[in-house]
This record gives C-alpha cells, structure tokens and sequence, in this order.
C-alpha cells in the first residue's frame, strides 16, 4: 500500500509522528485482508501485541510503502510481519511484529472462522 506523507502526518520536527505509522499498518492489514475478500466485519478483532523498531524518518511530501504479511495464524490468533519503507530509494523506515486476536462480541478470545482462516496465507 503507498500513502503520501502530508503536513498532517508530521510533527515540529518536521517528520511523520511515531504514532502515525500505527495508524499507517493498520492501513496496510485492512487492505491485505481486502486483497483476500475477506469482507470488513467478517469477524471481531484487536491487536494484542505490537512490536515496532523505527529506523530512519519519513518526511513531509515522501511516498511511503506499507506491507502487511502474515507469518503464522493459531486457532485465535494471527502473526504480522510489517514493513514501511520509503519509495524513493527502498530505505527502511519501520518494521514491526504485531498480534491480532480474534473476539467474541463480548471481547473473549475466539476461534478464527475457517472460511476466514484459508484466506489468510
């Protein structure tokens, strides 16, 4: 997924604001599950974990690249490996691991639907 850092995106020095990039991978799974035709709603879930190393800084006007790749899916639980990197010269500028767990309507841990465990890898 690319996005294109504006103003907005930045702070006062100048560079996307940490807390941005979460927003930005988030982004990034939504459409991989959308690549997958897996219908937004088709179930419940919440990141459980997220673990991000920041690397080097995007700045206002570059063009990012988001991935989202799934690295393994338990009974209720799904593994992202995500990458940002800059488009511009393929620098890295944040990887992170992060959790999903699927829900209940009452925010217990679920098992992931079949049908929606086959699209996943």
């Amino acid at each position: 997924m690319e996005k294109r850092i504006y103003y907005h995106d930045t702070d006062a020095g100048g560079v996307v604001y940490y807390a941005n990039y979460l927003k930005y991978m988030e982004e990034a799974r939504t459409q991989y599950l959308l690549d997958r035709e897996i219908p937004l709603g088709a179930f419940l879930y919440a990141v459980r974990q997220c673990h991000v190393k920041y690397r080097s800084p995007a700045r206002y006007g570059d063009i990012i690249v988001c991935s989202a790749e799934v690295k393994k899916v338990t009974a209720a639980q799904i593994f992202f490996q995500q990458n940002i990197i800059a488009k511009s010269d393929g620098r890295l500028l944040v990887e992170a691991e992060v959790t999903l767990v699927c829900l209940t309507h009452d925010f217990k841990p679920a098992v992931i639907p079949d049908d929606i465990k086959v699209k996943l890898v």
